[in-house]
């Protein structure tokens, strides 16, 4: 049985090798074991972003910052992610977040 590590890997690499719907198949899988799997929330918001999927990006990103609200790099890609799907007031709230944490670990 593959582990949500594995299948996380299995992902990146099939995203590397340039089929990012695959890649979001696999992390698909990945949530489907752990539904908290942070890194796998995170990549699949970013394939989405790049499949023009906005909503789903936006939900998965915001997600992340659910999951470790204190994290400073997680409210940033929030950010990017809402100013590439042209979600400007989304991406100025994150980036405002991000910036009143500093970045501590």
């Amino acid at each position: 049985m593959s582990t949500p590590a594995s299948l996380y890997d299995e992902a990146v690499k099939t995203y590397e090798g340039g089929d990012v719907e695959q890649a979001v198949e696999k992390l698909k899988e990945v949530l489907a074991i752990d539904e908290n799997y942070t890194l796998a929330h995170s990549a699949i918001a970013v394939y989405y972003q790049k499949l023009g999927k906005f909503d789903e990006a936006i939900a998965h990103a915001t997600k992340v910052t659910e999951l470790d609200p204190d994290d400073y790099f997680s409210h940033m890609q929030l950010s990017v992610i809402c100013q590439r799907c042209g979600r400007i007031q989304e991406a100025e709230d994150a980036l405002a977040k991000a910036h009143s944490m500093g970045q501590r670990k």
